[in-house]
């Protein structure tokens, strides 16, 4: 999957941008060069949705059946939803949040924004520490130009984020990918972790700590983007009890 995301609303961590992205003999691309770069790594079965300059998401079907290599694409009421992985308590899930017995997992949380933002009695922590599975989603919210993205914690499926060389923010589950598109400029998403556009990267299973940035540097002995962890001896000053949308932007944890 792929997901880019302008740097105008989408607010990734500024330790993720390495200054030697430009200093290289490869520098980032412009998105539109990194969506060209996976289509034509999957010519035949890519599809993919062009939200103007604010967004572009894209999915391959997965090659063969298995629960563990799962990708679901899902769009409903402006809410778009790449996942990857599969959750072993759907159905009750689905039960909880009042949707059919048939629906996915891409479906379920898309309906599960939708509850932390115009409703949510629990933290987004709290939901998300419920889903029992391997799983990444990335989820675009077009009507409030907003992004929210978690990676499951143990660790069994990737995902990876960097920046492009627009500042836009590239999220996927392709290493390559990202490599070619955003150069030094890249690192691992944190297993057990979300990011919202407005809130920031936070642990969704240590939601009172801080994140660190820890400096990464590669084979060459260049500075990458900033692998992140969770801060043990940082406390964040509070965490919404609430999964409104105005709270959101009390996770920030800068």
């Amino acid at each position: 999957m792929l997901a880019i995301f302008h740097k105008t609303f989408a607010h990734p961590p500024e330790e993720l941008n390495s200054p030697a992205s430009f200093s290289g003999s490869k520098t980032p691309k412009l998105p539109k060069e990194t969506v060209k770069e996976f289509i034509s790594r999957h010519p035949h079965n890519t599809f993919s949705v062009n939200f103007g300059e604010a967004a572009v998401l894209a999915y391959v079907p997965p090659d063969r059946t298995s629960s563990l290599s799962q990708r679901l694409f899902c769009g409903f009421d402006d809410i778009y939803c790449l996942f990857l992985g599969s959750l072993n308590n759907l159905c009750a899930l689905n039960k909880q949040y009042g949707l059919s017995k048939g629906s996915n997992e891409a479906m379920f949380l898309i309906e599960a924004y939708r509850t932390l933002r115009d409703r949510g009695p629990y933290p987004a922590d709290q939901v998300l520490k419920e889903l029992d599975g391997s799983f990444a989603f990335v989820v675009y919210d077009r009507r409030a130009g907003a992004v929210f993205a978690a990676l499951g914690a143990d660790g069994e499926v990737k995902l990876y984020w960097g920046i492009a060389a627009d500042g836009s923010v590239v999220i996927s589950d392709d290493m390559d990918v990202i490599k070619e598109g955003c150069a030094k400029s890249y690192a691992p998403f944190p297993p057990g972790c979300m990011f919202h556009s407005e809130g920031g990267l936070m642990s969704f299973e240590h939601p009172l700590h801080k994140m660190k940035p820890m400096p990464r540097i590669d084979s060459e002995g260049v500075v990458c983007g900033a692998n992140f962890k969770v801060d043990v001896y940082t406390r964040v000053n509070s965490i919404p009890r609430r999964g409104s949308e105005a709270n959101w932007a009390e996770w920030d944890t800068n």
